[in-house]
């Protein structure tokens, strides 16, 4: 039983992160683009090697002897209906979940993607630990979120991760309630009005240099995932936060009472959570060597 904590948890979001930052724009004409919607004769051309949609489609044609269209198909509604692909594989087709990360998450070639950003690790450093505890929160394999966050060199600045338990005879993910009473029985939280998130699976996104960026395509803006996660912990009464990417619309009905298109303007948000000008950071062990 985790004890109870009076200091409220700061929730971030880090779904997605792979797949944001793995579509990078294609300087070859030659890589074949792959894109979660529109038909590849229309889609932006992405590297198919650092990209998550194409691993999984890839795995889906391997192991279930489908064409690539009905793969991506598939695909893209047990997405839709269980929140993760791999819940439907489990469900339909017994697949083993963590042979199915080794062969998806776990091979994505990261190193050269994924680059650490001095501002976001000053922005973490500069909260305020003995006030409000850092959490993350993935819908990924336990293996996949701290490598991610070890890349970003900021998994020391982290006291624990929520994730998906690919181990589990059921698989449990946002936006599902079950996901969000986890992530509270993990982090030792009291109840729902000590829980604040922050949706970022745009962040690398906007970490990303320019030339990487990517536009969300129209068709696929209402299905984005970090929507979702962040209006049912609103739902549930969470104080949220839900990040933008620099290029996305404005949506039609806000997730969240707070909307912003950079992680600074959390400063502004929850200025309590935040150390004064002057006060020091005290460096923690890395995440990895706390679990």
């Amino acid at each position: 039983m985790v004890e109870l904590t009076s200091r409220p948890v700061l929730f971030f979001d880090i779904d997605n992160c792979v797949t944001l930052s793995a579509k990078q724009k294609s300087t070859r004409a030659d890589e074949r683009p792959h894109q979660s919607v529109l038909p590849t004769s229309t889609a932006s051309t992405y590297r198919s090697d650092t990209n998550t949609g194409y691993h999984v489609d890839k795995y889906f044609v391997e192991h279930l002897s489908l064409s690539e269209k009905d793969a991506h198909m598939l695909h893209q509604r047990y997405y839709t209906e269980y929140g993760l692909a791999i819940e439907g594989l489990v469900r339909h087709h017994k697949v083993d979940p963590l042979e199915y990360n080794a062969a998806v998450d776990d091979a994505l070639p990261l190193d050269g993607v994924i680059a650490p950003d001095p501002k976001l690790r000053q922005l973490l450093e500069d909260i305020d630990t003995s006030k409000v505890r850092l959490w993350l929160f993935t819908n990924a394999y336990i293996t996949h979120g701290l490598r991610v966050v070890k890349l970003l060199q900021v998994d020391d600045l982290f006291e624990g991760i929520t994730f998906c338990d690919y181990s589990q005879d059921r698989l449990i993910c946002k936006p599902h309630n079950s996901m969000f009473d986890k992530a509270e029985a993990e982090a030792g939280v009291r109840g729902a009005e000590d829980c604040y998130f922050v949706g970022t699976s745009k962040i690398l996104r906007i970490w990303l240099p320019v030339r990487f960026r990517f536009p969300l395509h129209p068709t696929n803006r209402n299905s984005d995932d970090s929507y979702l996660n962040v209006a049912h912990a609103q739902a549930r009464g969470w104080t949220t936060v839900h990040l933008l990417g620099p290029d996305d619309p404005e949506p039609a009905h806000p997730a969240s009472k707070h909307q912003i298109r950079d992680l600074q303007e959390l400063r502004n948000i929850f200025p309590e959570f935040f150390k004064p000008p002057s006060a020091t950071t005290t460096p923690r062990p890395p995440l990895n060597s706390q679990l």
